[in-house]
């Protein structure tokens, strides 16, 4: 028990922080530039290893100093990076984030050595998929990578976690082998075509995605905490109250989380439960891997 797979992007992250975010043709003056490792993929790894689980990664970084970097930073968490590609004639993947006062941010990604993760490379790697206990995705990498990787899961009954995360529309076939699906609002609307205003439309957003053939639905639902959907019903999760910082791997956290305690065995609805008590922590510092809390600091008793 306790094994995870994350198969995902890895990239540098380039925080500049602004008072507002900028608008299309607006210059707007920053007042802090930092860098950090992060895409969606090592956050969530970086996730699930702090919240204790047994973390494999399987991505693609340049042969370059940011890849190497960003390696020897997943490697001092205790990752497994020995799935990692390193890509000779393409570079690491880059993020250019924009975080406002209010903590909310806009982000742009060059994928860069992150393409080269294909369906093919996710082939080979079929023994590392069928021996994990949850393997976790989302869709900053090739959709071609993500349909293999969850086929695979799905022959050897590995249970498969999606973040549909940056928003994409998704086969029914796929998403019919899908343990978990895990959308924000934005990519819940994008998947559903219904716009999420409220708990009865987060409600039936859900249901259609259930409808579809997901066993587990998950919407997250900012500072409103969680939604969780399945065959015993609706129920909500809710989020304590914080001052947001940057909210830019809050939703990383969460993912990361919530397959760290699926993997220990426990139900998904303590997942959820402690997945939000977490990403309420990460909202309350800087940066993606920086902010991403160890378990100690919030899985307390209530």
């Amino acid at each position: 028990m306790n094994s995870i797979l994350v198969i995902g992007s890895s990239n540098t992250d380039m925080v500049i922080r602004v008072q507002k975010l900028p608008l299309p043709g607006q210059t707007v003056m920053g007042d802090n530039f930092q860098t950090f490792a992060g895409g969606k993929g090592a956050n969530q790894a970086v996730a699930a290893r702090r919240a204790g689980g047994n973390v494999s990664f399987l991505a693609a970084i340049g042969n370059d100093e940011l890849g190497k970097s960003a390696k020897g930073i997943y490697e001092s968490e205790g990752i497994d990076t020995s799935l990692i590609q390193v890509i000779d004639d393409r570079p690491s993947g880059v993020a250019m984030i924009f975080v406002d006062d209010a903590g909310e941010n806009c982000i742009s990604v060059a994928p860069g050595a992150n393409n080269a993760l294909t369906s093919a490379s996710v082939r080979r790697h079929e023994d590392a998929i069928s021996a994990a206990d949850v393997l976790l995705l989302q869709l900053e990498s090739p959709m071609e990578a993500v349909i293999e990787a969850v086929e695979i899961a799905s022959r050897h009954a590995t249970r498969c976690v999606l973040n549909p995360a940056p928003a994409a529309q998704i086969p029914d076939n796929t998403l019919a082998k899908l343990y978990c699906i895990t959308p924000n609002e934005t990519e819940a609307e994008m998947l559903t075509d219904i716009a999420i205003v409220d708990e009865q439309s987060a409600a039936a957003a859900a249901e259609r995605l259930l409808q579809r053939g997901v066993e587990n639905v998950v919407i997250t639902l900012g500072e409103n905490g969680a939604l969780l959907c399945n065959s015993d019903g609706t129920q909500y999760q809710n989020a304590p109250a914080v001052p947001v910082v940057d909210s830019t791997a809050a939703g990383d956290t969460f993912n990361g989380v919530l397959v760290a305690v699926l993997a220990e065995g426990s139900p998904i609805k303590e997942a959820i439960r402690l997945a939000v008590s977490a990403a309420s922590l990460s909202v309350q510092a800087t940066g993606a891997i920086a902010s991403i809390p160890e378990r100690r600091a919030f899985d307390v008793s209530d």
